[in-house]
């Protein structure tokens, strides 16, 4: 009969030799796709191999439990990840084939011609929507697909949406890492809401600015700064009001629809740039809307409703009661020779904590399957034949596969980083930084869903820890937990599962290294912002850390 197996954060004996041992398989991942140049695919198994030696041979974890380790992080995979991000680009792929996205480009431009502006409404605003509402790889899918049938060069795309799709993170799978914080540190929600909610609005004001001036020169940034500063305000001042007075859960979506809503109201009656901005040779936006026939609501309400469908699938898939119907025909069984058989111990946990581990085969009620029957109703709606819908669904399965083996590999990754303890000893030595734990306690989530991918992950691997070590150091708890999370929103941008997923959606695969070689330095960056945010909150601003917070 398997014996508990104990994880040893320090299987070296010494914490600098056991740390880089931890971070062999990320860098192996991160080196492979950066510096070598390999596809995102091959990167992951080299990553994933890495990850199977160090937990064997360093950490010393029994070999059933690391295949157990592996087989759920398959299963999970591909029922949480990858199923949606096939769902999301069959969507878009019926709304291009149909000849429907047509009709989409000149709804936009209605709104406004200038592409800075539109990448404020769809890389920010629509994303935040699409994360709110399912999180996962959607958003980023989804959109990235969008601006390149608006003509955005597909790198380029890539980059922007996973800036853009930064700002929801906190709130998204309608307010999943929230509950996560509160399950693993049995702390109150309200409190850890609005201290999320406080801590993100203040960097969302920053983001379009940071955003737009990734997209074009200072001079073309600073001659829309009245609409970016309307994006900041307004999405950060939805966000942190509904965090704050409502709750976690519909955050992120009441602030994308509330942003949609107000910018094209500020940018059609109110103000618009002196100089409409288009790419090099491109037709004006005047052009763009004269072309074809006059559009009507009903017609633009039409095109969109592929778009439309998808929301509302993913919405109703994330309801509590949704869920609990459609959860009926899943099912579940713990893994072999992992369930209760790894025992996270002191100091990442208060006491001794043996690890649950759950096949979970959620075949209905997973949010992919959502978007899949939504590319499904879409097909017909827009004029297309059963048979022409399934053979896009198939054609889009087999321009994915490799992107689908990645993500699979990367999870494989993740969790065996998760329950062989690496994920910890990594955090741990953040955690030695005594009075600058409030700023590298957010790296810490950084590090978290670089790592796994999700904010809600990396809060289920390192939230508790962030607040047993903040009442050691004297902390707030809660600001660290809130910190874990922040931080993780900066790093869902390099996680390698979001890298994939934006070359898939943008027809990249491949060249995954050289989107993460472009977008480091900007998760970076942001970081420190974030960090030094906590760090102002810790020291400067205590009495607006939450304590016993109510909503409205």
């Amino acid at each position: 009969m398997n014996q508990p197996w104990l994880q040893n954060f320090n299987p070296l004996g010494n914490v600098f030799l056991s740390t880089l041992a931890a971070a062999i398989p990320v860098c192996t991942l991160f080196y492979f796709l950066a510096v070598r140049r390999a596809p995102a695919w091959r990167s992951a198994i080299y990553g994933f191999i890495a990850a199977l030696a160090v937990a064997l041979v360093v950490f010393r974890m029994p070999v059933q439990m690391v295949a157990g380790a592996v087989a759920d992080g398959l299963v999970f995979g591909w029922f949480r990840i990858a199923w949606m991000v096939v769902g999301a680009v069959f969507v878009y792929d019926i709304s291009v084939e149909s000849g429907q996205f047509e009709t989409i480009k000149r709804s936009i431009a209605g709104i406004s011609g200038d592409r800075r502006l539109q990448v404020l409404l769809i890389a920010i605003a629509f994303g935040s929507v699409l994360e709110g509402a399912g999180g996962g790889g959607a958003p980023v899918a989804v959109t990235a697909a969008m601006m390149i049938g608006l003509g955005f060069p597909p790198v380029q795309a890539g980059l922007l949406c996973l800036i853009g799709n930064s700002t929801p993170v906190a709130f998204g799978g309608l307010g999943n890492p929230v509950r996560t914080l509160v399950a693993v540190t049995g702390l109150p929600e309200a409190d850890f809401s609005a201290m999320v909610g406080r801590i993100i609005p203040l960097a969302v004001i920053i983001l379009p600015f940071w955003l737009i001036r990734v997209f074009c020169k200072t001079k073309d940034t600073l001659a829309v700064w009245p609409g970016l500063l309307a994006c900041g305000i307004t999405f950060g001042g939805l966000q942190f009001f509904w965090a704050n007075y409502m709750g976690p859960t519909l955050a992120s979506v009441i602030a994308g629809v509330g942003t949609i809503i107000i910018l094209a109201i500020f940018f059609r009656k109110v103000w618009h740039p002196k100089e409409i901005y288009r790419f090099a040779g491109e037709k004006s936006a005047k052009a763009d809307m004269e072309e074809g026939e006059p559009l009507t609501f009903r017609k633009i309400v039409y095109a969109w409703s592929p778009f439309l469908l998808l929301i509302a699938f993913v919405v109703v898939w994330g309801l509590p009661s949704v869920v609990k119907v459609l959860d009926k025909v899943s099912w579940k069984a713990p893994v072999p020779g992992l369930h209760m058989m790894v025992v996270r111990t002191p100091p990442v946990v208060a006491t001794a904590y043996a690890e649950p581990a759950f096949f979970d085969v959620s075949w209905l009620s997973t949010v992919g399957t959502g978007t899949f029957l939504a590319g499904m109703l879409a097909g017909p709606m827009m004029g297309l034949s059963i048979g022409r819908t399934w053979n896009i669904f198939l054609r889009v399965m087999g321009k994915l596969k490799l992107s689908l083996i990645a993500i699979m590999a990367m999870l494989g990754v993740g969790y065996v980083t998760r329950y062989c303890g690496m994920d910890a000893t990594l955090g741990m030595a953040m955690a030695q930084t005594g009075a600058l734990f409030p700023f590298f306690g957010t790296a810490i989530g950084w590090v978290g869903v670089a790592l796994s991918g999700t904010d809600a992950g990396s809060n289920a691997l390192f939230g508790s820890f962030q607040a047993i070590t903040a009442t050691k150091l004297g902390l707030s708890p809660i600001l660290m937990g809130a910190a874990n999370s922040a931080g993780g929103v900066m790093g869902k941008m390099v996680a390698a599962q979001s890298l994939v997923i934006a070359c898939a959606a943008t027809g990249q695969a491949g060249k995954e290294g050289d989107l993460f070689r472009s977008i480091l330095k900007h998760s970076l960056g942001l970081l420190v912002i974030v960090g030094l945010i906590v760090l102002a909150f810790a020291y400067v601003f205590p009495s607006l850390i939450p304590s016993g917070h109510q909503y409205l």
